[in-house]
């Protein structure tokens, strides 16, 4: 589904960018002011439900294993360090200001890998 949806907008799904690219920034504003615009964002409360939200400290060496996700999914965003994330089978390098989402029916884990350095993640992990 969401590939279709990048398709209506013209977007590619070809390559990995960070979210502190420029241009990913400049582009992801411009749809969020168009949602915005139509009245699809608007300042409220999320009312849906969650089984978590949390800051998650990984030290050196340590990980949160390869898991399954179902009718549920969850959300990363590295606040500070170096995540090495598997996404069903796809490693990424996930550094501060990166995010990422793991869909229900799908695998992932995520790591430090660093031998000196703590991992700090924001987490989300929304039920349906």
């Amino acid at each position: 589904e969401i590939k279709r949806i990048w398709d209506i907008m013209n977007s590619y799904y070809d390559r990995f960018v960070r979210t502190t690219n420029d241009n990913h920034k400049k582009q992801v504003q411009k749809i969020f002011k168009k949602l915005y615009e139509q009245g699809d964002i608007y300042k409220g409360e999320y009312k849906g439900l969650s089984r978590l939200v949390a800051t998650i400290i990984l030290d050196p060496g340590c990980s949160i294993g390869a898991h399954v996700h179902e009718n549920e999914e969850e959300i990363f965003y590295i606040i500070k360090g170096t995540a090495t994330y598997n996404d069903n089978g796809k490693t990424e390098i996930l550094n501060p200001g990166d995010s990422c989402i793991c869909l229900s029916g799908q695998e992932h884990s995520i790591a430090n890998e660093s031998e000196n350095e703590t991992l700090e993640i924001f987490a989300v992990i929304l039920t349906y």
